[in-house]
């Protein structure tokens, strides 16, 4: 019929049109022939597929593909095993089989573009010189920069080897043990004998460090004389200054390690009549004229006190006089001068209320004609 609408042709199949002219449309009946050859196709292989997984067992990750894995099906556990890494994934731990142990090294992996110019630093190597960190490699041929620290151990030695020669070092230092000096019972005139008791058991080390011969029972015998003092004791106590503390041929000094902090400062420690014999023959030249000095200097700090006391004061003074006239001048009262009393010619006295303390602690009492405010300390 006429009026009837024609219907669109099915599209073209390449393996068909090649056949055929071109530009002539599919029939209906062929269409049908390869939608069923297409049918038949995929049974045979969904088919032949089932035959080789009963034969085979589950396939590997290698057999699975993008084109042989029907969507929406769930892969097998041997699909995602690393049992049978493909050569092609791109994964640096990864076991390489061009290798001879198999297993890929750290130095075949290549950093990133971005990463090419970074350099590592071991600063367990490096020597500090407060001017950069430098290393041996570049400046191989500075020997003294890069000697080894006296207080570290060295790479040959054990620990065990460390620690005796540690300790060989203190007695060496302290001249006990081992390296403590030889006593003769002959008499000799090179034998050092205690100063108070003569005997041949001298402490080694005070004699090295303050020219001193005495024993250690003399030194607990004789507190007041042969006691230790610090610096900040013979500095307040005998008006010693740090110029004259510091001269070792003065005033011989035994240093020894903070007790307060192990990263201050060493203690200097001084013989007590050493620092008195200074101090009341040559300094200052005896103990009463230590005493007046001393009474002095405090007389003098007393004064500077009370000076800077009733600067202090004068300050508040003023201030309290210039808030006055300011709110004098804002109340349009005049120019009168301090004292005035408000409005009326004469003097004004003032009626002082409770003083109430501010929130700085001070108390301030207030005129109660006037209004003016009055800061109060109490003595």
């Amino acid at each position: 019929m006429a009026s009837e609408r024609p219907s669109t042709p099915p599209l073209r199949s390449a393996a068909t049109n090649s056949a055929l002219p071109p530009g002539s449309p599919l029939t209906p009946e062929q269409v049908k022939r390869i939608e069923i050859n297409r049918l038949k196709a995929k049974a045979l292989r969904d088919q032949r597929e089932a035959d080789a997984r009963k034969q085979n067992g589950p396939p590997t990750f290698k057999q699975l593909d993008s084109s042989n894995t029907t969507n929406g099906q769930k892969r097998p556990h041997a699909a995602i095993s690393t049992s049978s890494v493909p050569v092609t994934l791109r994964d640096g731990r990864s076991k390489d089989p061009a290798k001879k142990d198999g297993v890929r090294p750290l130095d075949d992996i290549q950093p990133a573009r971005n990463f090419t110019k970074y350099v590592e630093y071991d600063f367990s190597k490096m020597t500090d010189t407060k001017g950069g960190f430098l290393t041996a490699e570049d400046d191989p041929h500075n020997k003294a920069l890069y000697a080894p620290d006296a207080g570290d151990k060295p790479a040959h030695m054990t620990l065990k080897e460390w620690e005796r020669h540690q300790l060989l070092r203190s007695l060496r230092n302290r001249k006990e043990g081992p390296f403590e000096p030889g006593l003769s019972v002959l008499k000799n005139e090179d034998n050092k004998v205690c100063r108070e008791c003569e005997s041949l058991e001298i402490d080694w080390k005070w004699e090295d460090v303050f020219g001193c011969a005495v024993c250690n029972t003399c030194k607990d015998k004789f507190p007041e004389k042969y006691s230790l003092l610090t610096k900040t004791e013979a500095r307040e106590d005998y008006l010693l200054t740090d110029p004259e503390l510091k001269d070792e041929e003065l005033l011989p000094h035994l240093e020894r390690p903070n007790p307060h902090k192990a990263t201050f400062h060493n203690m200097m420690l001084f013989l007590r009549y050493q620092v008195e014999d200074y101090a009341f023959g040559k300094k200052w030249g005896s103990a009463q004229a230590l005493d007046e000095e001393f009474a002095r200097r405090e007389k003098d700090k007393k004064r500077r006190k009370e000076d800077k006391f009733k600067s202090k004061l004068q300050e508040l003074k003023k201030k309290t006089r210039v808030d006055a006239h300011r709110r004098n001048r804002k109340a349009g009262l005049g120019t009168g001068t301090f004292g005035d009393e408000l409005g009326n010619a004469g003097k004004h006295t003032h009626t002082w209320g409770r003083a109430v303390e501010n929130d700085e602690g001070i108390g301030v009492k207030t005129c109660v004609d006037c209004g003016m405010e009055v800061e109060e300390l109490e003595f």
